[in-house]
């Protein structure tokens, strides 16, 4: 049994599947696996090449897993593809069941687990809200009195008495948030599928359930590649890992766990390119071999400092108008901004060296990756690339500004702006 307080308990819950048994496919396609099975002859649905899983190997998608929600908390489930987070989702909105362990509910789930979830494409938009609120357990009464609400937000009103079969993707997930973020339910379940909206409603969507997470005390638990919109949104993540909780606490703690930012601590300044592979075919007429930073033995710096860098370059042919470009890339994988060197000229079958500065300030505190690309810039402005490795550099940034200011990019973004000056 669960609390008042406690809205979602999972405990010791495993789920495995049966690989093969039964495919995703027609009646017919299974009855020619099973004559061929019996026969002993290979499977006449299997694609050229591909393995045949019709053995009856077991797949375990959740390795017992353990956790509890409380009311009003918004929780961000992230993890890799396939490390089992849909399958959570699946089990505690009862789309299937665990093969072991419990789960225990205390409230209505109102759940968004792909585009069209809980929808009948033959029904109106209008009839499919009556659906969803009925499913929930409301009246017909309760729910006329929200519908408009709902109409205006989900942004679909000339299409509302259109069967939804007809609705974009877009559209789809527009109403079907609105319905799930308006009727009556303890539990909001969001499985990436906001992904499909533009950005203007996607900030929309988080806004509101931001606000009915804070007004209602609404449960949310929402999955996300997207890391910006955790940050927006949770307030707790857990992080799945083939199919096991390796984490479960912080937001930003949360974030380095899945991007693996916790593991090297070690900023080294000294790194040789010339051996390593290029994807396509970058490196093959001119490349970077070596990049280092100097005046430093670890790549931390003050945000007030200078970044001093050594690159050195190789070429089978003059070059004239060469650039080196550098990336900066935040902690959550997101490009900060893009930085060009001034031109710089390299000669054929020699190594050129050439030492370029980088001013930090305007970099908040944390760890960064810079990303370098070999470049040249015709007369009509062109950019032909050269190289581009795709390895980084990690820094660490420091902030001294302010002494005791712990700066979180989740709510002052990884932009430092020029201070504000009082006259």
């Amino acid at each position: 049994m669960v609390s008042d307080e406690i809205m979602l308990k999972v405990e010791n819950v495993s789920k495995v599947y049966r690989l093969g048994e039964i495919g995703g496919t027609t009646l017919r396609d299974e009855l020619q696996r099973l004559k061929a099975k019996i026969r002993h002859k290979e499977d006449p649905t299997k694609k050229i090449g591909a393995k045949n899983y019709n053995k009856g190997e077991k797949f375990k998608a959740l390795d017992n897993i353990s956790f509890e929600v409380k009311k009003g908390e918004r929780i961000g489930i992230i993890g890799h593809n396939g490390a089992g987070k849909s399958t959570l989702l699946k089990l505690i909105s009862r789309v299937t069941g665990p093969t072991k362990g419990n789960i225990y509910l205390n409230g209505r789930v109102a759940s968004m687990l792909e585009v069209g979830t809980g929808f009948h494409p033959e029904l109106t938009g209008r009839e499919n809200v009556y659906m969803n609120g009925a499913i929930l357990g409301m009246t017909k009464k309760e729910i006329d009195a929200k519908m408009e609400e709902i109409i205006e937000f989900s942004e679909v009103r000339q299409f509302i008495d259109t069967p939804v079969k007809r609705y974009s993707s877009g559209m789809y997930v527009k109403l079907a948030f609105s319905v799930a973020a308006h009727l009556d339910s303890e539990i909001m379940i969001m499985d990436e599928v906001l992904a499909v909206g533009d950005v203007e409603f996607q900030n929309k969507c988080l806004t509101k359930m931001k606000d009915v997470s804070e007004q209602f005390d609404r449960t949310i638990l929402y999955v996300s590649h997207n890391m910006n919109t955790i940050r927006q949104l949770c307030d707790r993540v857990i992080v799945i890992n083939h199919g096991s909780i390796v984490f479960d606490g912080g937001v930003e703690e949360g974030i380095k766990c899945y991007l693996g930012n916790e593991k090297d601590e070690n900023f080294p300044v000294s790194f040789d390119f010339s051996a390593k592979k290029r994807a396509y075919n970058f490196g093959k007429i001119a490349r970077i071999t070596h990049i280092e930073l100097l005046d430093k033995e670890y790549a931390i710096f003050n945000s007030d400092s200078v970044l001093k860098i050594k690159a050195s370059f190789e070429s089978s042919q003059d070059i004239k108008n060469a650039c080196l470009m550098m990336v900066v890339v935040d902690s959550s994988n997101l490009k900060i901004g893009t930085s060009i060197s001034d031109y710089f000229d390299v000669n054929k079958n020699s190594v050129t060296a050439v030492t370029f500065t980088y001013d930090l300030k305007s970099l908040s505190q944390g760890n960064y990756r810079l990303m370098f690309s070999f470049v040249s810039i015709s007369d009509e402005q062109a950019i032909f690339y050269f190289d581009n490795p795709d390895t980084g550099i990690r820094i660490k940034l420091i902030n001294n500004y302010f002494a005791g200011f712990e700066w979180v990019h989740r709510y002052h973004g990884p932009i430092q702006l020029p201070h504000l000056i009082k006259e």
